[in-house]
């Protein structure tokens, strides 16, 4: 079970500028949020701890605890992999009544542990601790000490019951494990001046496919995937990298700080979505490799291939942005794309009017603001009713959230581009925004949105003929007169 201290020190880290800024009574308070009760996914520690460590697609991921544990939280990412798909397979211990009961907990992962070292043969296996372990007492720690020694197999613990806090703790938390359990127990057959780590991107999609092709062209090689893709080898040998990039996730910058405090790799925080985000993330990499010993010509190499790849990004685009320039877009979605979608939208000539800060960082509003010249179209959120409103009387032309919004746009009659982590395109890289213009441009000029405007046909029908008002004949007529 995680020690309240445990939890308590996530929240105190240097690295975040809201955490410097706060008192130390504030600070000691954290900055968790009041969990939803009730919700099956996103709202708890645990949830967040399995979507920061399940990309790692060798290791068996094993959730001590209920059955429904494991089945809300499971797979609720795109997290694609080039290899491995166990981290697709679902393990859990099935804790019943009975074994709370009559306190088998810590006996059933134990066995739940050999048999899957007996038949998956996983370089390692992660213990998700989950509520109802956590409130009996199960010893998991103990447990996956026991078993590794039994199994000779590393079984990394992770501390993340769903009472703990938000889905960003969780993250948090995920990150903690890897650092003291995973990072700096192998060792590289080679160490290149090269090597880098790539920390907070989760391959949504594809997403990190667009980014490796790139660096391979530098000679840089990914040597800690945190966690998109990987392997349980690249994480256990980022202590060997040389610089730290954090891809647009607050969530594990203690990871990247603690990095740099242990083994002296420095780190910055970017971003790849964008042409102009991507080409500086780019520069900035082989800046700090150089700095650390890389051959001093890789600056070079990357303005060179940043000029290539813009050159043929705009080109590629350039059919599109007449249709799109001056289109009005309600951004609505959170972290870091608030303010990286803003800028990804500026480069292509369309004002946003208006973007969410739902789990943004005071940085993140500091970039939006930037970015449009103010912060007065910053929303924390939209009730759905307010956004259809916004949506019909015409404020935006494109609405670009997650999954969730998508029916407040087809009832507004608007376009819908999807830019959360259910997405099924890649939207990274320059090949990524390729792709994403191409997908704003098909949503805002399909013709279907001019059939569902246009007024039914019962709606252009003329008007009912009205009656006829009764006239009394003449004579009748002088008869009432006569009266």
């Amino acid at each position: 079970m995680p020690s309240r201290h445990h939890a308590a020190a996530a929240f105190d880290e240097p690295a975040c500028a809201v955490n410097r800024a706060k008192d130390t009574t504030k600070r000691k308070a954290g900055c968790s949020k009041a969990l939803t009760p009730g919700a099956a996914a996103g709202g708890c520690a645990f949830d967040g701890a399995m979507i920061a460590l399940q990309p790692i697609v060798d290791v068996a991921h094993l959730v001590h605890g209920p059955a429904a544990c494991c089945g809300n939280s499971w797979d609720n990412r795109s997290s694609a992999s080039s290899g491995s798909d166990r981290y697709r397979r679902g393990f859990t211990t099935d804790l019943g009544e009975l074994d709370i009961v009559m306190g088998r907990g810590e006996q059933k992962l134990f066995r739940a542990i050999g048999e899957l070292v007996a038949k998956e043969a996983p370089p390692a296996v992660f213990v998700y601790t989950t509520c109802v372990p956590a409130l009996i007492g199960d010893d998991v720690h103990a447990v996956c000490k026991a078993a590794a020694e039994r199994f000779t197999t590393p079984v990394v613990p992770i501390d993340a019951a769903g009472f703990v806090g938000s889905k960003n703790l969780g993250n948090r938390l995920g990150g903690e494990a890897l650092f003291e359990h995973v990072i700096g127990t192998l060792e590289p057959e080679e160490v290149r001046p090269t090597d880098v780590n790539l920390i907070g991107d989760f391959n949504l999609s594809g997403e990190l496919w667009q980014i490796t092709p790139l660096l391979d062209r530098l000679g840089i090689r990914v040597l800690g995937a945190i966690t998109g893709d990987a392997r349980y080898r690249q994480v256990a040998m980022a202590h060997r990298a040389n610089a730290t990039m954090l891809v647009c996730s607050k969530a594990l910058v203690s990871l990247a700080r603690k990095l740099e405090e242990r083994f002296g790799i420095p780190w910055f925080d970017g971003s790849f979505y964008g042409i102009g985000p991507t080409s500086a993330a780019i520069r900035t990499l082989c800046r700090l490799l150089v700095e650390r010993g890389a051959p001093a010509d890789l600056v070079a190499r990357a303005d060179a291939l940043v000029a290539a790849e813009e050159a043929k990004t705009w080109a590629a685009i350039q059919p599109y942005l007449a249709d799109l320039r001056g289109k009005r877009v309600l951004v609505y979605t959170g972290g870091h794309k608030s303010w990286s979608l803003v800028t990804v939208l500026q480069e292509l000539g369309m004002t946003v009017v208006g973007t969410s800060m739902r789990k943004a960082t005071d940085s993140d509003r500091v970039r939006v603001t930037e970015a449009m010249g103010h912060g007065e179209a910053m929303y924390e959120n939209i009730a759905p009713k307010e956004m259809c409103r916004r949506l019909k009387s015409g404020e935006a032309d494109l609405l670009m959230s997650g999954g969730r919004s998508q029916f407040v746009a087809l009832k507004a009659k608007v376009p819908w581009v999807d830019v959360n982590q259910e997405k099924h395109g890649a939207q990274a890289g320059y090949a990524g925004m390729v792709g994403l213009v191409r997908t704003i441009h098909q949503s805002l000029t399909n013709p279907v949105w001019d059939d569902v405007r246009r007024p039914a046909p019962w709606e252009l029908a003329p008007p009912a003929a009205q009656p006829v008002p009764f006239v009394r004949p003449v004579s009748d007529r002088a008869d009432f007169e006569d009266c």
